[in-house]
């Protein structure tokens, strides 16, 4: 291992231990030629890990973008912290690229966050699959909120517009 600060190939390891996530090794080490401290750490090789586009396109996998989306449906939501998302998205990885395969659809990496936050928050998960799924219209949005709807007790929209059309009808007959 190289010094960083004055290049020289001969150092000496003082501790070595495992990092605080546990995939990778802290090493503290010192150069024998200036004497100066400085950490390395060890990782697994990873698997260039791929997704699928809808479009049939692959291109490399962003952690960030799936994060920075999470956040983005979260915005203004108090009660839901960074921490719990990234736990998610390591949970998320875990569960679709341990696997052999390295490619995987957006579509599933999105299907499961919004499984997350459906467990989490309902607005959040409003947000982002609003964004995520593309709805052509306003029913297909609708039928996607049925069923948070009937968990929580309320009638969806759509029907309690039909029930006032018809009782204005009916008061406009008699």
């Amino acid at each position: 291992m190289r010094c960083p600060y004055c290049r020289a190939d001969d150092d000496q390891v003082m501790d070595s231990r495992a990092a605080t996530d546990g995939t990778s090794i802290r090493r503290r080490r010192r150069c024998k030629a200036c004497g100066r401290r400085f950490t390395t750490y060890e990782r697994h090789e990873l698997k260039s890990r791929m997704v699928v586009k809808k479009n049939g396109t692959c291109a490399a996998y962003s952690r960030d973008k799936v994060l920075q989306g999470m956040i983005t449906a979260c915005e203004k939501r108090k009660h839901i912290t960074l921490d719990q998302l990234t736990q998610a998205i390591e949970e998320i990885e875990a569960e679709l690229f341990d696997s052999q395969d390295c490619e995987v659809p957006t579509q599933l990496i999105g299907e499961k966050v919004s499984e997350f936050l459906q467990g989490v928050d309902e607005v959040a998960y409003v947000r982002f699959t609003s964004v995520y799924r593309e709805f052509a219209d306003v029913q297909a949005f609708l039928e996607t909120l049925k069923p948070l709807l009937q968990k929580n007790g309320a009638k969806p929209p759509v029907e309690e517009e039909v029930e006032n059309e018809e009782h204005d009808t009916e008061c406009s007959t008699k």
